[in-house]
């Protein structure tokens, strides 16, 4: 069985990069920019594998995990993010996902993460505690996907201003 993967990614340069790079390699693509183009390419090309960004435009990736999951129950999954945190981590594998990647990640790197279905019990555990602003990061995704992308919800829930909750997110992460 040949495998097909299917690239959601709403970044125009780095989509058909990553596509033509699998190509190379010998792999059928196909590409989607948002989540009506990818579930119609899923239909229509019945992909084994997903690479599928969190953040494609205004839309959120882990919307689209359960409806490819439903469409191909034998899809493997892989979510690649440049707005890591512990919670959409945490919602992409509960909701099908294999592995859950950082951006930038190679190709060997992406490759690799479908060949890990288990769990590995060895990973070595971080010297450093994460940080005070890494740690408020983190806790501002876990209520905003708690609060289901609501801006407003998630600001009264963190007793701040909405505006005040807009410009920390658009930061990019803290690094630990």
């Amino acid at each position: 069985m040949t495998c097909h993967f299917l690239i959601v990614d709403d970044d125009m340069t780095f989509a058909p990069v990553l596509a033509r790079a699998l190509q190379k390699r010998g792999f059928a693509t196909s590409v989607a920019h948002n989540l009506e183009g990818a579930l119609t390419a899923a239909a229509e090309n019945s992909p084994t594998h997903a690479i599928v960004d969190l953040k494609i435009a205004e839309e959120s990736g882990l919307q689209l995990i359960p409806q490819l999951v439903q469409l191909l129950p034998a899809i493997d999954i892989v979510m690649l993010t440049g707005y890591a945190s512990i919670a959409t981590a945490v919602e992409a594998v509960k909701l099908g996902a294999i592995h859950y990647l950082c951006k930038p990640a190679g190709l060997d790197e992406i490759l690799e993460a479908f060949d890990l279905k288990a769990g590995n019990a060895a990973i070595e555990l971080p010297e450093n505690p994460l940080s005070v602003d890494r740690l408020e990061w983190e806790h501002i995704q876990k209520v905003l996907q708690d609060n289901h992308g609501n801006i407003s919800a998630t600001a009264r829930v963190l007793g701040m201003h909405r505006r005040t909750l807009q410009r920390k997110l658009a930061k990019r992460p803290v690094r630990n």
